[in-house]
């Protein structure tokens, strides 16, 4: 029985959608099935982020500008089409496009043509693919639509990504501050100080030590204090704490937390 490429694509992509991959992962997987179903030289993948829009993933090698790229809407033809919501297609002179943004760190910017597509989820952009060749090429209305469908269908897995990714960093962000709440408390009590005071000699310790807050908050219960300034420093072994001499005198203020190292 013969295969069906309409049906082939359908399948792989409800199969990309239905795996629980991280977002880079994601990103990364849709450009490379993007450029699988129309031939290019390049192709980069966009995603709107508090207004911006980011290079997040790119068939050729660009480390230098991936995550760090950034588009307003409406600039370049990029902008342009997150803006307008609509798509490009460009088959010759794509630099000469006065909707076109130079980067000149990019090779890509000598490209001919160029294909642009929004990627959607539920009436809201939130990135665009951009597909280029070196060589002029006349984009067909099929490969605008087997693109432009990659931008429908990946859209919600894009935002769900996003929201997946921000929500393991909020609770990250809520764990360490829990830590912190808690370290502090001990601290107070132990040191009789106020909190602010308490919050400052975690943070100093985060500097010295060149440890998180996250770290330095769970290594409170388990540290020893010392009072004024000296050469000794203070280490937790896992069988309890031990006295080794400093490498280097530090000034201290009269009350400070020596981490367990």
């Amino acid at each position: 029985m013969g295969t069906n490429p309409e049906v082939d694509f359908l399948h792989k992509m409800a199969s990309r959608m239905a795996s629980a991959d991280p977002l880079q992962e994601v990103l990364s997987q849709i450009v490379d099935f993007a450029a699988s179903v129309v031939s290019c030289d390049s192709c980069f993948l966009y995603a709107l982020e508090d207004g911006d829009l980011i290079l997040r993933a790119s068939k050729n090698a660009h480390p230098d500008v991936i995550d760090r790229l950034k588009l307003r809407l409406g600039q370049g033809i990029t902008g342009w089409v997150a803006e307008h919501r609509q798509p490009v297609a460009v088959a010759l002179n794509a630099s000469q496009d006065p909707r076109f943004q130079l980067f000149k760190d990019l090779p890509e910017d000598k490209f001919e043509a160029f294909l642009s597509v929004p990627v959607m989820c539920r009436g809201r952009v939130v990135g665009v693919i951009n597909l280029q060749n070196r060589d002029p090429h006349e984009y067909t209305e099929r490969e605008i639509k087997l693109i432009s469908t990659i931008g429908f269908l990946v859209g919600a897995e894009i935002e769900m990504a996003r929201l997946e990714s921000e929500n393991s960093h909020l609770s990250e962000k809520l764990e360490t501050r829990k830590l912190v709440e808690r370290a502090k408390g001990i601290l107070q009590r132990e040191l009789r100080i106020t909190e602010e005071e308490a919050y400052l000699t975690i943070q100093r310790q985060s500097r010295q030590r060149r440890k998180s807050m996250k770290e330095v908050a769970e290594a409170t219960p388990n540290v020893t204090v010392r009072y004024g300034c000296g050469l000794e420093d203070f280490t937790q072994d896992g069988e309890g704490v031990t006295v080794q001499a400093c490498t280097e005198a530090i000034c201290l203020p009269p009350a400070e937390l020596v981490a367990g190292e």
